[in-house]
């Protein structure tokens, strides 16, 4: 099934159409709520506001990623230099990955899914598993071993377990250093420099759990795995507001409408949702109505 097969002309250029402000505007909206957590951390110290900061900011690092991973296919922004600049720069560097070489990868990933050559498979082929492995992989994620071997990983070159990307550049972990740095003197600006450890803290915990879940809801025990229709192998989870604010920041919810037409930008892609239900394309194919139910699917009965 091919974009060209299911939708008009008129209609894929509607779909594909980049939009700088909506771009600009969604970064600025994730750093902007970023900044707004730490300072209320900041302002409000205290075991709440800490609970509150590493709830929420693992949604806004997510972001981040999403956004390079758009930046990544060229549909962020409408010019290649501004994808490039602004996906590496200012949604990369600050979450530890690098948009060059997960672009890489990622056009594999595209290319070989549904099959068993997808080099993503690791993440999410061995679903669904027993409840204590769940828990076993929670464990690690939530008290910060998953994003200790992350930074082991970043620090000696090699791949991570999260991306299977490799991060080849020299330079990778200079230019990371050098935007932390950019980042901790803009809220030591703020007269809150020490709540880049609340960042970094969140980051090698709570968000390597919601990465993990994201994995689950996007691939794991859909219909068939090794097909290579994508309403067959790619999952879209149909969440409520919360769990996209907290969870699944920046439609990436929509994850088998990006596989179909993956140069579709994530502003547009509820549209194009909507598009193939009414074009009876979705009939059928399962509707998974929340993380919740990503869970329940990923632990064997």
């Amino acid at each position: 099934m091919r974009p060209n097969e299911v939708l008009t002309s008129q209609e894929r250029v509607l779909l594909l159409r980049r939009s700088d402000v909506k771009a600009w505007l969604m970064v600025l909206q994730t750093w902007t709520l970023t900044f707004g957590v730490l300072w209320l951390v900041a302002a409000y110290p205290g075991v709440l506001t800490f609970l509150f900061a590493w709830l929420v900011l693992p949604g806004r690092q997510l972001s981040l990623a999403v956004l390079m991973h758009e930046a990544g296919h060229g549909s962020l922004f409408k010019t290649r230099a501004l994808n490039q600049w602004a996906g590496q720069w200012l949604c990369a560097l600050p979450t530890l990955g690098d948009l060059h070489s997960y672009a890489r990868g990622h056009t594999a990933h595209h290319k070989f899914a549904g099959s068993h050559d997808d080099p993503d498979l690791p993440n999410y082929q061995a679903y669904p598993i027993s409840r204590d492995s769940l828990y076993r992989k929670w464990r690690r994620d939530l008290l910060g071993t998953t994003g200790l071997k992350l930074l082991r990983a970043l620090a000696s070159g090699t791949s991570s377990q999260m991306s299977r990307e490799t991060h080849g550049s020299s330079h990778l972990v200079v230019k990371q250093i050098l935007v932390h740095g950019v980042f901790i003197a803009a809220l030591s600006a703020l007269g809150i420099g020490w709540t880049w450890f609340v960042w970094m803290f969140t980051f090698l915990t709570s968000y390597m759990w919601v990465v993990r879940l994201r994995q689950v809801g996007e691939h794991a025990v859909v219909t068939d795995l090794y097909d290579p229709d994508v309403r067959l192998n790619t999952r879209t989870v149909e969440a409520p507001f919360w769990q996209r604010f907290l969870l699944a920041p920046n439609n990436v919810n929509y994850h088998m409408e990006h596989h179909f037409m993956a140069g579709v930008p994530c502003y547009n892609l509820p549209k194009l949702r909507s598009l193939l239900k009414q074009k009876g394309v979705l009939d059928g194919v399962p509707v998974v109505s929340g993380y919740g139910q990503v869970l329940r699917m990923a632990v064997a009965s």
